[in-house]
């Protein structure tokens, strides 16, 4: 069955397609702990670091992204007192949401990393974040049935 989520064929469809929308974040100076229970409420594997502005006004600046493996590897010093911006290490790498999905899969094998942070073409704004996991849904839907069954 072809997922209600990926109405176009994987060839054509873009990162705006797939991905999940929305930003979890949280400033540097967030406690290790708290991302990691960030991560457990939310069921995600990664948490993006957004650097504050003194403008109100102004939206805070996308800096870094603390993933289940920062947080796996840090299990190993104090985590209480380490924060989210001393402990991502995983590169921060964007994508726009109208790029293609084979170019999203290509910067993540390039950086060796599993999420990316998507932006609004226009304005570079984070709208979301698209995964490995989102990626391999597209590649099912796009691959599903129709070419499984079509020689049935």
């Amino acid at each position: 069955m072809v997922s209600e989520r990926h109405p176009v064929p994987f060839e054509s469809a873009t990162v705006g397609d797939a991905m999940s929308h929305g930003v979890i974040s949280c400033p540097p100076e967030t406690p290790l702990r708290v991302v990691a229970r960030m991560m457990a409420t939310y069921g995600v594997h990664a948490i993006f670091v957004f650097e504050p502005t003194d403008d109100p006004v102004e939206e805070p600046h996308l800096w870094a992204v603390v993933s289940d493996l920062d947080l796996v590897a840090a299990t190993q010093l104090d985590l209480d007192t380490l924060t989210a911006g001393g402990t991502a290490v995983t590169p921060l790498v964007s994508v726009a949401a109208d790029s293609s999905i084979a170019e999203a899969g290509s910067l993540m094998a390039q950086y060796g990393i599993a999420h990316l942070a998507v932006t609004e073409p226009t304005s570079r704004r984070p709208i979301g974040v698209i995964s490995t996991l989102d990626i391999a849904r597209a590649v099912a839907a796009g691959l599903g049935p129709r070419e499984v069954f079509a020689s049935a």
